[in-house]
């Protein structure tokens, strides 16, 4: 009991503090600059949507504005089933060059980007979400990297911003800056385990068609072209800019969406577990698959502290893994409270009115 609660306890360590502290000494000794240089090869960005009314026109607009050569870039919106009239907003930018790939069914996201794809001319693809925005150099900052030969795609940077439109310093905010300084870590011994959904790059020749039910694009694209033999780099000049999720609840659903995501890669990407065959073996499996064993982990170790209670060691141990449970169960609640306020005091409001 006492050796599986302590490996557990230096599992958990080693997956959050551990492993950013190995890299931190291993970037010292292997570090690979990535050969930048400017450039201008034909780029398509590829939107996939399903209902995004809200931000559409605000994200064309963007990407219009982009510092690129307009001759050189293709945008490509790949509507997949909207039930929201996102299409008649889509249609007033045509002649503007904005391309539509339109389906009337609902077939997910994976399938959205594997139509527009097949349309996408440029030596570079370009994915981006619909929400974000892009800063107006963003697609020179990242196909600079593509003269690197060893470069098959390159990830921007999400900033998440606050209410006063700087870089949110919430909990979210704070996380998600460790997990960015991860990746930039990552990058400069050789890959990224994953990229920025909302804006990242590939060559158009190392595409391979998703299956349709895949969850996480961002993280089967760059893996596969880890596979053949490229590098997957971080581009901090590239940057969408988002906003921290609204509640915990938004942050939650995000959350067991990745974790889902990363059991189904593993499912369908065996080889990432092979050492010999994947370049980012110790990455993938201490940033990835450690991530999905962190759970089990904590629940092992608050069972088999129950069976440690004779010594006063695991007394403490036992209290402190309960007050932190305690502390989640009350963030829980107030979460909660806080997401069903704005209900109640429009519901009075109509009473009132």
């Amino acid at each position: 009991m006492q050796t599986m609660f302590w490996l557990c306890v230096a599992l958990v360590f080693y997956v959050y503090v551990g492993y950013p502290a190995l890299l931190l000494a291993w970037r010292q000794l292997v570090r690979r600059p990535v050969q930048k240089a400017c450039l201008e090869p034909s780029v398509s960005i590829v939107i996939a949507a399903h209902n995004e009314r809200e931000y559409i026109e605000a994200k064309l607009n963007n990407c219009l504005a982009l510092d690129y050569p307009k001759s050189k870039l293709q945008i490509i919106v790949s509507l997949d089933g909207p039930t929201d009239g996102s299409e008649f907003l889509v249609w007033k930018y045509l002649s503007q060059g904005v391309e539509l790939v339109y389906s009337k069914t609902h077939a997910g996201k994976a399938t959205a980007l594997n139509r527009a794809v097949r349309q996408a001319k440029g030596e570079i693809v370009v994915f981006a979400d619909a929400r974000q925005i892009l800063n107006l150099h963003c697609i020179r900052a990242l196909v600079a990297g593509f003269a690197d030969q060893t470069v098959g795609a390159v990830s921007g940077e999400l900033l998440l911003m606050d209410d006063t439109s700087q870089e949110s310093a919430t909990d979210v905010g704070l996380y998600w800056r460790y997990e960015k300084a991860i990746r930039s870590l990552e990058s400069d011994i050789h890959s990224l385990t994953g990229v920025t959904g909302a804006i990242y790059a590939i060559r158009s020749d190392l595409y391979e068609d998703l299956p349709e039910d895949t969850i996480l694009d961002d993280v089967v694209t760059p893996l596969r072209i880890v596979l053949k033999g490229k590098r997957t780099v971080f581009e901090p000049e590239a940057k969408a800019y988002d906003t921290v999720a609204c509640c915990a609840h938004a942050e939650y659903r995000r959350k067991v969406r990745t974790l889902c995501g990363n059991y189904q890669l593993l499912a369908r990407l065996p080889e990432a577990l092979i050492p010999l065959r994947n370049p980012v073996f110790i990455q993938f499996l201490s940033h990835k698959v450690g991530r999905l064993l962190v759970p089990w982990a904590l629940l092992t170790m608050l069972i088999t502290n129950l069976f440690l209670m004779t010594a006063g060691l695991y007394v403490l141990t036992f209290a402190l893994q309960l007050a932190w449970y305690m502390c989640a169960a009350v963030g829980c609640l107030i979460s909660k409270r806080e997401a069903s306020t704005p209900i109640l005091i429009s519901r009075e409001t109509r009473k009132a009115a």
